[in-house]
């Protein structure tokens, strides 16, 4: 039984080395994202829904990468110009 814990141990540390540090300290949650882009949570939900944002979702918290949500910036902001434009806000 031991010998079978060690084997998955050294098969996890395996695993962890070769796919790098990966931490959820550098992950943004929908707050996070929300003040960065200043948008309200529907909005949010609405550009992951449309597929314009990516994400991950563990155990029912939704998750984003900064590189993703620094990608879409200027999407929101031409969004944000054109509802301007339409006498609507986002």
């Amino acid at each position: 039984m031991v010998a079978k814990f060690d084997h998955f141990v050294s098969r996890m540390d395996a695993i962890c080395r070769r796919h790098g540090e990966k931490t959820m300290s550098k992950w943004m949650d929908n707050q996070d994202v929300c003040r960065m882009l200043n948008i309200s949570p529907r909005t949010l939900q609405t550009l992951r829904g449309n597929g314009t944002l990516a994400y991950s979702q563990i155990n029912h918290k939704t998750y984003y990468r900064p590189e993703d949500v620094q990608r879409i910036v200027s999407v929101v902001e031409d969004r944000r110009k054109e509802a301007k434009f339409k006498g609507r806000t986002i």
